[in-house]
């Protein structure tokens, strides 16, 4: 124990300690051994005595003369041990100054390296100046000592610009910190920062400012950050550790004021936390929306008067303790004073304009977060790839900082092959043509648009933030698809989805064209779906036709016959016109489809090429109650039937008076016959 005592002090303090100790315990020793050597001596001499006066047996004779025996020999040994060591040890501070002084010191770096290995607490210290020199001496720039004499330099130069960082220096600190190898030590960089704000949570909005301004440059920087700081918030929340929680929600609040992290972030924290409530969520919960709250209440107001009024609900509940119902009502008094002593963003560390910030999309519970730890340790390169990342780096960062390379002048010629040899690369990279199979960027489309529909709580917020996410051209289909799947997974139709889609189409007319699309492949798929979603998606392309929303083109492909429909088609019909006629009434409906512009449209549904197939349509709408459509059927059906009877009386009439003049041309040719015969 007194061991690991010492391991606790600096090295050369332990150094001394150790040295000390080892006297102490050499001294205690040879009392040890005077102490036994004298009493065998005297124990010898009482023996001798004894066998004078008495005769023992032989036998015992004998065994205390071999462990007399015995103890000498190890009393040799003990003293030839101490001689051995102390010879070992001349010898080798004979061959160390015998050897070279480069052999010397090439032996001395190999073992710096291999104590290095072991990690930080295994290496041997060497003084600033001791390394700066070994690093000049090293020829070759590109070699793995040299590389982790850089990787340690790098890391103690973020660590102490990141430990100096406040609100008066961090312009300045910005620019240092861009000349460093961020790209190489964006781990360090990521660490140091969560370190650094674990320790002093009290400059969290300064350390989210200088992540905005890094994550403006360099978004993968920012995308790292947050997806650790998100990792540490599961551990700590699965373990109940509260300061570590505290600590890193602070820290994602700030970030979305930043508006380096969406806002869902925020409203999925709050969420998360309020849905258990206890005495430690809410009192984390509402220090997380003391810090971001102006944020929340700016960009997504819907979402921040939920959280509200699950806060007042949980005041009428009374179930928590007295104290946090008084936290509650000291989150309501920084709301209404309009967090005057919260504010997002300080003016002074509102370094980022708007349209160069970055916002990140991430999902608080995504299973394939990864905090890439293996970005925090050093790993050799080789010499080729990491020259040109070197090089590649200078340029970014003279890129960054504005920084002109010398010389632009007098080498005329060198830029002008430089432009050249660009503007190949760009021709390269135009024609050079990148296939994702493996789809992951519409997969988090998709999933962006889903965590936006369900987060909104009016359909016309939901629109807006669809139509922040810039969608591509093309990928309005996933939009429309989503709505869809959203609206035939609820247990009941929900207006919500409906009236988003409308909006859409009125916004952007090329909804429209995708809806339709949506309709035809729902229609000829339609056996595959459940009832429950048959009747939701019969009511969403309902509300869509009634508002006009997407053109009545769409029903020209229905043909409501015997054979071209099935069971579940003529379900999915007939909902939608139910619902039809219950938002429109029957009058309106009928004139609607009566109108001329809609008989190519509605021709399938009125079938009037066979009376089969008109029998079939009128007994189907009568069935479902809207029997009043089929009256100009009903009449055209009979028409039919009375133009066949006529028919078939004028076959009839026609085919009695061929009889008759057959009979009547027999009747001639028999009486000719006999009169000839006479």
């Amino acid at each position: 124990l007194f061991r690991l005592w010492l391991r606790r002090f600096p090295p050369l303090l332990g150094f001394a300690l150790r040295r000390w100790l080892r006297g102490v315990l050499m001294a205690k020793k040879k009392k040890k051994k005077d102490a036994s050597s004298s009493s065998s001596s005297s124990s010898s001499s009482s023996s001798g005595g004894e066998e004078g006066e008495a005769s023992a047996p032989p036998r015992a004779v004998e065994e205390r003369a071999g462990a007399d025996a015995e103890a000498e020999q190890q009393q040799q040994q003990q003293q030839q041990v101490p001689e051995r060591r102390a010879q070992e040890s001349r010898q080798e501070k004979g061959d160390a100054g015998d050897e070279d002084l480069e052999a010397y010191r090439k032996r001395k770096i190999q073992q710096v390296e291999s104590l290095e290995k072991l990690g930080r607490s295994g290496g041997v210290y060497i003084p600033p100046f001791k390394l700066a020199r070994l690093q000049q001496e090293i020829e070759d720039k590109t070699s793995p000592e040299f590389q982790r004499q850089a990787w340690e330099a790098l890391r103690k130069s973020i660590n102490g610009l990141v430990n100096k960082v406040n609100v008066a220096n961090i312009k300045n600190l910005v620019e240092e910190l861009f000349q460093e190898n961020l790209v190489r030590g964006r781990g360090l960089f990521v660490r140091s920062l969560v370190r650094a704000q674990m320790a002093s949570p009290g400059f969290t909005h300064v350390f989210a400012a200088l992540v905005s301004v890094i994550n403006s440059k360099l978004p993968e920087v920012g995308d790292l950050l947050i997806r650790r700081v998100i990792l540490q918030f599961r551990r700590a929340y699965k373990r109940n550790d509260k300061i570590v929680t505290t600590a890193c929600i602070k820290f994602m609040a700030h970030l979305v004021n930043q508006k380096v992290v969406s806002e869902l972030l925020a409203l999925h924290i709050a969420t998360l936390l309020l849905e258990r409530v206890t005495d430690d969520s809410i009192e984390v919960c509402v220090s997380f929306l003391q810090e971001c709250g102006q944020a929340l209440e700016e960009i997504s107001s819907a979402g921040a008067m939920a959280i509200y009024e699950r806060f007042r609900n949980i005041l009428h509940e009374g179930e928590i303790d007295r104290r946090v119902q008084y936290v509650i009502e000291g989150l309501f008094e920084v709301r209404r004073k309009k967090y005057a002593d919260f504010p997002a963003v300080v003016e002074e560390l509102d370094l980022v304009d708007e349209e160069d910030q970055i916002t990140h999309e991430v999902d608080l519970l995504d299973d394939t977060i990864k905090g890439e730890e293996t970005l925090n340790i050093f790993k050799a390169q080789p010499p080729e790839e990491y020259a040109a990342d070197e090089a590649k780096w200078k340029h970014i960062s003279a890129e960054i900082l504005g920084i002109e390379e010398e010389g632009g002048e007098d080498s005329d010629s060198s830029t002008d092959s430089e432009d050249d040899e660009a503007e190949q690369q760009a021709d390269q990279q135009a024609t050079q043509k990148i296939l994702d199979f493996t789809e992951q960027d519409l997969v988090n489309l998709r999933r962006s648009i889903y965590l936006v529909i369900m987060s909104s709580l009016h359909f016309e917020e939901c629109v807006h933030k669809i139509l922040k996410l810039n969608i591509a051209e093309g990928q309005e289909r996933e939009v429309c698809t989503m709505l869809i799947d959203c609206c035939a997974m609820e247990k009941m139709f929900n207006r919500f989805f409906a009236l988003q889609a409308q909006r859409l189409s009125q916004l952007q007319p090329i909804y429209q064209d995708r809806f339709a699309e949506l309709f035809d492949q729902q229609f000829a798929t339609v056996h595959r779906l459940e009832t429950n979603k048959l009747r939701n998606l019969g009511k969403f392309f309902a509300h869509l036709l009634y508002t006009d929303a997407i053109p009545w083109s769409i029903l020209s492909q229905v043909r409501i016959t015997e054979e071209t429909t099935t069971s579940s088609s003529r379900i999915f019909i007939k909902v939608i016109f139910q619902e039809l006629c219950e938002q429109w009434g029957i009058k309106k409906l009928a004139e609607r489809l009566r109108d001329p512009e809609m008989e190519p449209f509605v021709g399938g549904l009125f079938p009037q090429d066979h009376p089969k197939n008109m029998r079939f349509s009128i007994n189907f709408f009568t069935a479902i109650g809207l029997g009043v459509l089929t009256e100009s059927l009903r009449r055209t059906l009979e028409q039919v039937q009375l133009s066949k009877k006529h028919e078939a009386i004028e076959e009839a009439s026609t085919a009695s008076s061929e009889d008759s003049d057959s009979d009547s041309s027999s009747d001639s040719d028999s009486s000719s016959s006999s009169s000839d015969s006479s």
